[in-house]
């Protein structure tokens, strides 16, 4: 351990009045004791190293919108956010309740839509919603598993409650940075997590790879497992190659699969056609199937759809989630775990007005500067409006978008996100965070312990999205 020469990593420290990760409990005072025993100075030293190490090892995620940056690194930081093993408990038992009512959902919205007659969620909500796919309308899955991979993005409020921002049912990613942050954390910092009692984060590669078995079409006992990637040039290809590794099976693209005349799927290798049955896919619908979606698809498969209608072949997430995770259905989520577990939901909600209806959309238009407005089909952080941190001219842009299209809005009130010690350019500092755990789901659901805490790096700023200039650390449960 480098001693101290002067300032240690928490000395004066100040939480700023927000709910600190860090200062919470005594959970975290053998922590705060190995910290304090190091300087600035030498974390900082550390923390250069280590973000050099996760460029040359190729752990990056590329932005679009900068032409100077192909591929960047996500900001590392090196202090970790702490989770007890309570605390876990209650995050974990959740992220099982709500995956099992996500499933529930889109297994009746696809069969009897009993939740739709019954008057729960509106129907046109779901049926009119931009992700709905009428062709898996009918269709039996495995298990009744629709969502096999799920990151529910959870933030604690002022009180440090547990609260849930968003499902992400379709293809969520971040998950290898939970696992190389982990073993960053083991080369950089072995006495900080000697000890300590941590639980493991290196088997996510073995659940994956078993619940993908799990969902393979009836009567295959050895099936073939594969992960389909939109190519090198997707923002997060470094996961893809990294999760195909870990599960030992073929990374492969649109263009190495083919569809036969009897609607089985095949991959081509050196020594010719080999039967593909189950598809872990990192695509989004539109660019699955030119024959059944997008038309000029060149990323997809065409006749997959006909593969996966006559049961020949598993796609997990199987397809048409998008509409479980639509903000606007979201909304709706403590009514459907009511309405299938007959049960409360374990992590709240953030409380969230649907523009689309008019006492809400008026609440909205009148409370603008306190509240946050969301579009209902963008990710990434993109077209969010912060009331109180929008200029006037923001604000006005953001009236005329709600009026001119209410039905593609929400708005949720601003939350004094918890808050973790950050290691930026003049110390440590408080800087707003959130997690994101992620779920397996094949025959039962496993959550990882942990998962990716997101961090919002700019001084103040409530956005922790990678694309929006976040980072992220490793996240400790503790046993």
């Amino acid at each position: 351990m480098d001693e101290v020469n002067g300032r240690s990593v928490l000395d004066g420290y100040d939480a700023s009045g927000f709910f600190c990760e860090m200062l919470r409990s005594a959970d975290t005072q053998p922590i705060r004791d190995r910290l304090g025993r190091l300087s600035v100075e030498a974390l900082k030293r550390r923390a250069l190293d280590a973000e050099a190490e996760l460029f040359n090892l190729g752990i990056t995620f590329t932005v679009y919108s900068d032409k100077d940056a192909i591929d960047r690194i996500l900001p590392f930081d090196v202090i970790p956010r702490v989770l007890s093993a309570a605390e876990w408990q209650i995050v974990e038992t959740g992220v099982v309740q709500r995956v099992k009512a996500l499933n529930l959902l889109l297994h009746d919205i696809y069969h009897d839509q009993k939740i739709l007659k019954d008057g729960i969620i509106p129907a046109e909500l779901i049926l009119g919603n931009s992700n709905y796919r009428p062709l898996m309308q009918g269709i039996d899955l495995p298990h009744q598993t629709y969502v096999n991979i799920c990151g529910t993005d959870i933030v604690r409020d002022a009180n440090g409650t547990f609260l849930v921002l968003e499902d992400n049912a379709r293809t969520p990613s971040g998950v290898s940075y939970v696992i190389e942050n982990r073993h960053m954390m083991q080369r950089a910092f072995p006495e900080l997590l000697n000890d300590i009692g941590i639980r493991s984060v290196d088997n996510y590669g073995l659940q994956l790879q078993a619940a993908m078995r799990e969902m393979a079409p009836a009567g295959i006992d050895d099936p073939q497992v594969v992960l389909l990637s939109p190519g090198t040039y997707n923002s997060a290809y470094f996961e893809h190659v990294f999760l195909a590794r870990e599960m030992g099976v073929p990374l492969v693209e649109g263009r190495d699969l083919v569809v036969d005349d009897d609607d089985r799927v095949y991959m081509k290798t050196i020594g010719g056609r080999s039967r593909v049955d189950v598809i872990y896919r990192r695509l989004n619908d539109d660019f699955l199937d030119p024959e059944a979606f997008n038309p000029d698809s060149m990323l997809g498969v065409a006749g997959l759809m006909r593969a996966y209608r006559a049961g020949r072949v598993a796609l997990a997430n199987a397809i048409g989630t998008g509409v479980a995770d639509d903000k606007a259905v979201y909304a709706y989520m403590p009514r459907v775990i009511k309405y299938y577990l007959g049960e409360e939901a374990i992590l709240p909600n953030v409380e969230t007005h649907i523009c689309r209806e008019p006492d809400a959309l008026a609440y909205t238009l009148a409370n603008l500067d306190k509240l946050v407005v969301k579009p209902v089909g963008e990710a990434g952080g993109y077209g969010i409006t912060i009331g109180p941190l929008a200029s006037a001219a923001e604000l006005e842009e953001c009236r005329v978008k709600l009026l001119d299209d209410p039905a593609n809005y929400i708005s949720q009130p601003t939350i004094n996100l918890s808050v973790s010690p950050t290691l930026v350019d003049a110390g440590v500092e408080p800087r707003h965070i959130d997690l994101r755990p992620f779920a397996i789901t094949g025959a039962k659901t496993w959550v990882l312990p942990g998962g990716l805490t997101r961090v919002a790096l700019r001084k103040g700023s409530l956005i922790v999205n990678s694309s929006q200039g976040g980072g992220s650390k490793d996240t400790w449960v503790l046993e």
